[in-house]
């Protein structure tokens, strides 16, 4: 069960932390109010969100119930 869970959460950090590179980049306009467009910071933030998800997915996968 907790291999699924940090699995799970791997995807979800790594999927959102791609999401705000590229807002933060200012390459995804979604949704068209939000604050993180073209804000470098938050390019730096989802970069490391991004690598804590793809650390999680890889611990998943050697971690033995």
């Amino acid at each position: 069960m907790r291999r699924k869970f940090l699995a799970l959460f791997g995807i979800l950090c790594t999927l959102m932390g791609l999401l705000w590179v590229l807002q933060g980049l200012g390459l995804v306009h979604w949704p068209r109010t939000s604050f993180m467009i073209a804000q470098s910071q938050w390019a730096i933030r989802g970069g490391l969100l991004m690598a804590l998800g793809l650390v999680l997915v890889h611990r998943s996968r050697q971690h033995r119930d």
